[in-house]
This record gives C-alpha cells, sequence and structure tokens, in this order.
C-alpha cells in the first residue's frame, strides 16, 4: 500500500468514527431531561391526587362514578417504588415519608400474620393481595440497600411473613395470588416474592431465604414459563388449566431474579437465562418503539432490565425502552401534565411513570442512556 493510500485510508476510518460519535452524542442529547420530567410529573400526581385534609390519595384524577372514597392499595405500592427512585435521584429527599404514612393506614394486624389491605379498614375491609404486599417490601428493601435504614428491613421482614402464609404444595409449591383464594397461583405473586426472598438473603445471608427463593423460582419456570421465555399469568391449581396472558411486569420480576441469583450464588447460568429473558421481552414488549402494556406494569420490567445492565454493561434494551418513554412523553400526556390522553387518568399509571422516569434519570445521569 502506497503511503498515500494509506492515508486516505486512516483518515476515512477517522471520518466514519467521528461521523459515529456524532450521531451516537446526538441520541444521548435528543433524549428529554428525565429529571426535569419526573419533577413536573411528581408535583402534577400530588396536585390532582392527594387529598391533604384526610391523608390519603384518590384513584383518579377526576372522580369516575364507581370510584370509593379513596384509592386501593395497588397505587401505592406503585408510588413507594417510585418515591424510593427519586430519593435516588436526590439523595437529600424524604419522598418515601409521605406514601409510608398513607400506607401504614391499609394496615391489618389480622392472623395468620399481619399485612395490607387492598382498600383501608377504616371505610371497609376487603381482601390482602399477597402481590400488593410484595410491592411495598420490594420497595422498602430496595430503600434500605440505600439508606439502611432499620424501619425499611422491619417493613421487609414483614411482608416476607405474610407473603409466606400463602404458600403450600398444592401443585407442587409456589404462592397463591390473594389469601383465602385458593383457585390460582400466579407469576405476579410468585416473581416478586422471589426478589423479596434474595433481596431479605442479601441483607442478613440467611440460607434459609435463598432456598426458598430457589423453591419458588424452580416452581414458576416448570409452570409457567413460555418457550420464548416469557412468562404466563397464572397456574388454576384446581384444574391445571394454564391462563396465559402475558405482561411486562410477570417478566421483569423473573427477569430481576435471575439477577439476584446469579449475585447469590454466582452460577452464570442465571445471568444467561436473564439475557434470554431480556431480549424476548425486548422484542415482545417494546418492539415497535412504544409500550405494549400499561406504566407501571412496564415500570417493573424496567427495575430487571436496569439490574441486567448493571452486570453486563449493555445498554441496548435500555435505550428500546427509553424510546418507548419518550413515544409515550410525546403522545400521550394531557393537558393537566399527567400521563393518559385517551382513558380516565388513575393513579397507579401516573406512579409506574413516576418510576420510570425516575429510573432514567438516574441513568442519564450516570450517562446509560
Amino acid at each position: 500500500m502506497t503511503v498515500v493510500a494509506h492515508l486516505k485510508e486512516k483518515y476515512l476510518l477517522l471520518f466514519f468514527l467521528a461521523v459515529g460519535l456524532s450521531m451516537h452524542s446526538s441520541s444521548f442529547s435528543q433524549r428529554p431531561d428525565y429529571k426535569k420530567q419526573v419533577s413536573n410529573l411528581y408535583a402534577t400526581v400530588n396536585h390532582y391526587f392527594y387529598i391533604a385534609d384526610s391523608g390519603f390519595y384518590r384513584e383518579h384524577a377526576v372522580k369516575e362514578k364507581e370510584d370509593h372514597p379513596v384509592s386501593y392499595l395497588w397505587p401505592l405500592c406503585a408510588l413507594i417504588q417510585a418515591a424510593n427512585e427519586m430519593e435516588r435521584v436526590w439523595p437529600d429527599s424524604n419522598y418515601m415519608d409521605q406514601v409510608y404514612k398513607v400506607i401504614e393506614k391499609y394496615d391489618d394486624p389480622a392472623p395468620p400474620s399481619p399485612g395490607y389491605d387492598s382498600y383501608p379498614g377504616s371505610f371497609k375491609r376487603e381482601d390482602r393481595y399477597y402481590d400488593d404486599n410484595q410491592w411495598i417490601g420490594i420497595a422498602a428493601m430496595d430503600a434500605y440497600f440505600r439508606n439502611g435504614k432499620k424501619r425499611d428491613l422491619k417493613m421487609g421482614k414483614k411482608i416476607y411473613a405474610f407473603m409466606m402464609t400463602g404458600y403450600d404444595s398444592v401443585a407442587g409449591g409456589g404462592i397463591y395470588w390473594r389469601e383465602g383464594d385458593m383457585n390460582t397461583k400466579n407469576t405476579c405473586s410468585n416473581g416478586p416474592g422471589i426478589i423479596v426472598l434474595m433481596q431479605l438473603y442479601q441483607a442478613t445471608h440467611k440460607k434459609s431465604y435463598l432456598k426458598q427463593a430457589l423453591d419458588i423460582y424452580n416452581w414458576t419456570n416448570r409452570h409457567l414459563r413460555s418457550p420464548e421465555h416469557l412468562y404466563y399469568d397464572n397456574l388454576n391449581v384446581k384444574t391445571g388449566k394454564i391462563g396465559k396472558h402475558q405482561f411486562s411486569y410477570n417478566t421483569g420480576t423473573m427477569l430481576q431474579a435471575n439477577v439476584y441469583l446469579f449475585e447469590a450464588t454466582k452460577d452464570s447460568s442465571y445471568l444467561r437465562e436473564a439475557e434470554k429473558v431480556a431480549a424476548s421481552a425486548d422484542s415482545y414488549f417494546l418492539g415497535d418503539g412504544k409500550f405494549r402494556d400499561d406504566y407501571w406494569f412496564n415500570a417493573v420490567l424496567l427495575r430487571g432490565l436496569e439490574h441486567l445492565y448493571k452486570h453486563t454493561g449493555n445498554n441496548q434494551h435500555l435505550r428500546a425502552f427509553a424510546k418507548c418513554t419518550d413515544q409515550a412523553l410525546a403522545n400521550d400526556k394531557n393537558t393537566s401534565g399527567l400521563m393518559g390522553k385517551d382513558k380516565a387518568v388513575n393513579l397507579v399509571g401516573q406512579g409506574g411513570m413516576l418510576e420510570i422516569l425516575a429510573r432514567l434519570a438516574w441513568l442519564q445521569q450516570k450517562g446509560a442512556i
């Protein structure tokens, strides 16, 4: 090769590298300021949903005919996790305190173990759902790893004790969906159950937590994992029929369960499985550039994707997720600044988007997206 040809090749290489870096930088710069977005949405949510006089939240921004006076517990499960993620972004804040105070209004000390009702007993006692309680436990344990507060570890242990009252050997194991309903065992009560157990294992190093987590993990994969490494909704233990709906939050919890098990055991097969789950989730739930499911369901998926990124450094799935978020911000924000143009705006969806935005803001700060 002549000197001229060599120089020409070198300059062409530098040119294409510069173009590539410019395009990469441009894609980053075109991202919304997620920190600003979450701050604005949080203020708007408090304005429309928080009832300062009673210390509760309402279910919808505009009261629906069938609404109860205050919200169910599920939206608070979304808000407590969002508050934790916001405290990561603003380390000197205390967003969780307000939500914690409201959640305690749903406390029910009834046997066999204290837990949280789906609706506050001061109005009307309703069912206790294992998954509702688990979401609270997960947020509390995430907070514990961040700030070391005994309050949060105590909450994690309380949720563990309650959720295990829903475990038995029918159909070979697994946790029921709600207390007193012995019909179905669901991915939404087993996936987050594994995470609570793994969080407690990380916090205490008690091997019994790991053993129980593995038991539930193996049961869930045996009965509810699809051939594509996504997850079905439930097993009817009376009939053996599988409810084959696939939701992003179920896949998200099992994705994160694999990452936790990799961290605990150093067995790389769990990390490989997590990567397969993430790839399928990316294709199925995010594949056309917009969210297939509601915002909170996707927030749970993002938890798993973020946790996986910690070990792989591959931000492909996070970028696909951010693209869907950007699409939603551009096309599904109403005139009040809340998420949802075409249907009644409920609190769980707003909580889900708050968590998504806070997580993306934190990742944006770290240069991950």
